[in-house]
């Protein structure tokens, strides 16, 4: 097997690093140019053929489904990206006659993701673990990862237990471990895994129509998760912009201008507020601990870092608090980086910072200028009706998650050392 081949199995190939003939440097311009030029179309057409080879192999893993119901599993907080390329996925999977479930354990909190949820009829549902455990999983014949890799979703572990097999894998992330599914396609060189469904669709595993409801909306919720995984595009790789260059003849403009234009509400200002009060400083890292936070304002925490992040002489802001889960009674440390530092890598920054658990699994992770982090408390979680408990409680987790980053921040000077 060749090393593209062998690529192609997990990720795509690295297209960037294709040889060039150096002979042509010693020949005239005007042939250098012709010889890169076809060298450059070369490379695209190869890239369009591994593109249309994933798609066909989709195509017929969904042929020897049909019939199927499908559980198609998000993040436990999903965003744009996975929202967007999940719908798309149901959308096609329809032309095969199977049915797709689109669920995710958490909540939507972030007034943009509520926003469009709502104004495009995105068909996905909260399933908490309890609501999971009641259900006839019997009646699925497969599930279905779609922007991640079963790491961020506490559903995945009880679908697993209960015999439904792994059929599907789209994601953009790093690989993070063994996944043993019949289709699988992970590729981190693009930014955002609606480019990967957008080019499903150019490849033809759906045409979209501009006169049809749904078909507009999927578009537009394509158009919004690239938008927001590429951070408004400008992080955006040559792929990322020929999806939205498609995308662009079937989204509707006012629908996502409503999305975007969703108010922040009166707890996230407050939240907000609180990381700046409470905000340190150090080596241009701004670090904010927001205390404790309800369960449906968890994403005020990434909200609150990127506001941090704009401040002077700062580029990286981490902000992290301790949710409440009120349906499980359980309490997780979440919080959230964002950097304008190049050579800052969030993945292994975050990584490094908090490792991993007893089975290895890492406790957070991220992409280009952004990442995140979950802790479970474990046995310390539950109601805190003593607030001078709740107080220390507070103090002593603030005080250990500081030290972790500033052991990295400001390794020779960490301030929490100093007596």
């Amino acid at each position: 097997m060749s090393q593209f081949e062998n690529l192609a199995l997990t990720t795509v190939p690295n297209l960037d690093n294709a040889e060039v003939d150096h002979e042509l440097v010693d020949v005239s311009s005007k042939q250098s140019v012709v010889g890169l030029t076809g060298e450059t179309s070369s490379v695209a057409q190869r890239h369009n053929s591994w593109v249309n080879q994933k798609s066909e192999e989709l195509r017929h893993t969904l042929i020897s489904h049909k019939h199927d119901r499908q559980l198609v599993i998000l993040q436990d907080f999903p965003d744009p990206d996975a929202l967007s390329s999940a719908w798309a996925y149901q959308l096609i999977a329809q032309q095969y006659d199977i049915k797709c479930d689109i669920v995710y354990a958490g909540t939507l909190s972030h007034q943009e993701n509520i926003a469009l949820v709502k104004l495009t009829s995105l068909p996905a549902q909260r399933w908490t673990l309890q609501t999971l455990k009641s259900k006839d999983l019997s009646s699925y014949q497969g599930f279905v990862l779609i922007d991640n890799q079963g790491t961020t979703s506490g559903l995945v572990p009880i679908v697993q237990q209960a015999g439904v097999p792994l059929l599907v894998v789209v994601d953009h992330h790093n690989i993070q471990g063994d996944l043993k599914s019949e289709f699988l396609d992970i590729r981190p060189s693009v930014r955002a895994t609606a480019t990967i469904f957008t080019q499903y669709l150019q490849s033809g595993l759906l045409s979209l129509d501009g006169s049809i409801n749904q078909h507009v909306k999927c578009a537009t919720a394509l158009m919004h998760g690239l938008r927001s995984d590429t951070n408004r595009l400008m992080q955006a790789q040559e792929e990322d912009f020929m999806a939205a260059a498609y995308l662009s003849r079937f989204y509707d403009t006012q629908l996502l201008n409503a999305v975007l234009q969703a108010t922040r509400s009166k707890r996230v200002m407050d939240v907000i507020e609180r990381s700046l009060k409470n905000r340190t400083v150090q080596n241009n890292f701004s670090i904010a601990g927001v205390g404790y936070l309800r369960y449906d304002d968890r994403d005020a925490i990434p909200q609150a870092a990127d506001f941090l992040v704009t401040e002077e002489n700062v580029h990286t802001a981490v902000v992290y608090g301790i949710v409440h889960d009120e349906d499980d009674e359980l309490e997780v440390v979440v919080g959230s980086l964002r950097t304008s530092k190049l050579t800052l890598d969030p993945d292994e920054f975050i990584k490094e910072a908090f490792g991993q658990d007893s089975s290895g699994r890492f406790f957070g992770g991220g992409r280009t200028s952004a990442g995140g982090f979950e802790i479970p408390m474990g046995f310390l979680s539950g109601s805190n009706e003593n607030s001078a408990y709740a107080k220390m409680k507070w103090e002593v987790f603030d005080t250990q998650i500081k030290q972790k980053l500033l052991r990295l921040v400001n390794p020779k000077d960490n301030p929490i050392h100093q007596e």
